[in-house]
């Protein structure tokens, strides 16, 4: 059984890359897309330009704990892409970095109510 919560093969992918929005930092790459759906979808790229498989897996499991940890607004296609410096750093600033891009792509649900509390 594949997990409903994941991008799980090529098109979803590619959708995401061609006609999502994008936000970058020098560690990582965020791409986003409105899906139709009632839950987010996430994804994670780590190319071998990263490093060895320890060092993507090790990533990819970072992903998937700091992305557990934030509140997201529901009905998105995520996909992280991990750029090579992201290998040197540690859990906190990914977690600093993820928060920002999906704060600027005004996912997170602590943004939307920051702004509902200053407009009343």
């Amino acid at each position: 059984m594949k997990r409903p919560w994941t991008l799980t093969n090529r098109i979803q992918y590619v959708s995401v890359y061609q006609h999502g929005s994008t936000y970058a930092d020098s560690l990582i790459v965020a791409k986003v897309l409105p899906n139709s759906l009632n839950l987010n979808r996430y994804g994670f790229s780590v190319t071998r330009k990263v490093g060895g498989a320890v060092c993507r897996n090790r990533l990819r499991r970072l992903f998937r704990e700091i992305i557990r940890s934030h509140a997201i607004e529901q009905g998105w296609d995520i996909v992280l892409i991990a750029r090579p410096k992201a290998v040197a750093a540690d859990y906190h600033q990914l977690d600093e970095v993820v928060a920002k891009l999906l704060s600027r792509a005004k996912l997170l649900q602590a943004d939307n109510e920051a702004i509902d509390a200053e407009l009343n």
